[in-house]
């Protein structure tokens, strides 16, 4: 029965998704009066998902460190995925540097220039990344959103409490009932799911118009395509070797999470679906309270293609040779942008302009690349929900002989 009403709402936000394109295509016809609404209607799905973001992260991980029942554990668990996700950005990054250069995609396209102010994310030292990991202000995490430090936070907690053991039992059974809680509301969500995508997604397609899907169809095809066979070979790959689970069944149970993370453009947003996809593959709580939340803050392996690819894509239509050296400087700079780029919906804006300044592109090419990012977004963070998802799914094998 549950694995039935998990079918239908599945099928539910993927009507929901179609009917959303259809819809963001009539609506520059009479229909902008609609706009108001819908744009209500998207605002209040994502505040109802992103109202239980963290409390469910900071309870479930503290609830999944203390069922794990050892720091040597919980610090493997960790180690593991911070591995994969570093290891699997690499090669995303690697694939969509060579790719376009290979096909020679934006060879002979003329694109306008759009002159677009937009301040680069900035390079900080390791010091100060590590620095900046502790919270000064944990209240202040959570008011600003602030991924990282709040997952820290919470390993910090979860350790102290199992250092404690029955002294801390009480705050450990406030964590399991706050992450009870979050979890029946994100299920209640869930059911207005597929209005939530139809909104957003429609919005998204008006927002950008049918005039720049066509221009750039071509690009936008072949990094789609590329993400779609990196999703499929590499995750599902690491799903079948590491994970000893059918391909089949992963790309199924996870699909809630994936179609949720296209029409929202937000892995954070998505995090509380793809902590129930995780249990329907009977991920342990220990291990997805840990990686998914991980993954949603790190794992940029789709960001990290797509800037590649448009990298490429800039330097080929303005008749900008990239000399290997140039790849190489570009790769390394990407991996880290991308790792750095927050799981929110424009998120990589702001590290694609500080590549494209070390790749000496003309400013001019940020104005044609925000027309277009929340079309390549969406098609990231889907990814990239997946490749979380693969990792919890990988890690359930591979961390559980120890961690149970």
């Amino acid at each position: 029965m549950k694995a039935k009403k998990s079918v239908n709402i599945t099928l539910a936000i993927f009507l929901g998704l179609l009917l959303g394109i259809a819809f963001g295509l009539l609506i520059p016809g009479r229909m902008e009066f609609l706009l108001p609404a819908i744009g209500l209607v998207s605002g209040l799905y994502m505040n109802a998902l992103r109202m239980m973001i963290y409390p469910l992260v900071f309870c479930s991980l503290i609830a999944g460190i203390h069922s794990i029942g050892s720091v040597s554990a919980t610090g493997r668990i960790g180690a593991q995925s911070v591995a994969y996700f570093t290891a699997t950005t690499l090669f995303a990054s690697l694939l969509g540097l060579f790719l376009p250069k290979a096909l020679g995609l934006g060879k002979g396209v003329a694109i306008e220039m759009v002159e677009s102010s937009v301040e680069a994310t900035a390079f900080t030292s390791l010091l100060d990344t590590v620095k900046n990991l502790i919270p000064a202000n944990p209240v202040a995490s959570f008011a600003n959103g602030d991924m990282l430090q709040v997952l820290v936070f919470a390993i910090i907690v979860g350790i102290t409490c199992l250092a404690l053991g029955d002294a801390a039992k009480p705050f450990v059974e406030l964590a399991h009932a706050v992450n009870s809680i979050s979890v029946k509301i994100i299920s209640v969500v869930m059911y207005f799911t597929p209005v939530g995508v139809f909104c957003s997604i429609a919005s998204v397609i008006y927002a950008n118009g049918t005039d720049t899907i066509i221009a750039l169809g071509a690009v936008l095809a072949a990094l789609y395509l590329t993400m779609f066979l990196y999703s499929l070979i590499v995750y599902g790959g690491i799903v079948k070797l590491l994970g000893k689970c059918n391909i089949k069944d992963f790309f199924v149970k996870v699909l809630p999470a994936a179609l949720n993370a296209f029409g929202t453009c937000s892995s954070s947003a998505t995090l509380p679906i793809s902590k129930r996809c995780a249990d329907s593959l009977d991920v342990p709580n220990e291990i997805s309270a840990l990686t998914l939340p991980l993954g949603a803050t790190i794992n940029m392996d789709a960001v990290s293609i797509v800037m590649s690819f448009m990298i490429v894509f800039f330097a080929n239509a303005c008749g900008q040779e990239i000399s290997f050296g140039m790849l190489a400087v570009v790769l390394l700079s990407n991996t880290l942008l991308s790792i750095g780029t927050p799981g929110v919906p424009g998120g990589a804006i702001a590290s694609f302009a500080a590549l494209a300044a070390i790749a000496g592109l003309p400013a001019g090419v940020m104005g044609v690349y925000i027309s277009v990012n929340t079309l390549c977004d969406m098609g990231a963070t889907c990814c990239n929900v997946l490749g979380d998802l693969a990792c919890a799914v990988a890690m359930k094998e591979t961390a559980r002989p120890k961690a149970r």
